[in-house]
């Protein structure tokens, strides 16, 4: 047997708003709210599916650092620069780590400094 990841866990000062984010990114819906303000979105069919959830976990600390993981998403009804208009309309800013320019992604970051890269290939949806 091996494992499956289920679920991603964002540290985030303001989960309600960085869910507002991510569910427009990734077509997710809220799937449940703690009593601390964490949220937990995911696809329409919930937790265990295909796809992993990501909870956003309510944190007042600053982050300190680059974070060690990140996201890469790619685009399922468009192509890679219709994408990049569309994440940058929500709120997405583009994210300097050195690239040469020559990459066949573009790195991002979310509406809390969280990076994330768009990949060229389309996707088919779930």
């Amino acid at each position: 047997m091996a494992c499956r990841i289920s679920e991603l866990v964002l540290d985030c000062r303001d989960p309600a708003a960085l869910a507002r984010f991510w569910c427009e990114v990734l077509d997710f819906v809220v799937l449940d709210t703690e009593e601390d303000g964490s949220i937990e979105i995911g696809p329409r069919a919930g937790f265990g599916g295909a796809q992993p959830t990501l909870f956003l976990s309510r944190q007042d600390e600053p982050r300190q650092g680059k974070s060690r993981l990140h996201i890469d998403v790619n685009a399922t009804d468009r192509d890679q620069g219709a994408e990049l208009e569309r994440l940058l309309g929500l709120g997405a800013r583009p994210a300097d780590i050195g690239q040469t320019g020559q990459e066949q992604w573009h790195v991002l970051i979310d509406p809390e400094g969280n990076e994330f890269c768009l990949l060229k290939a389309r996707l088919n949806p779930l």
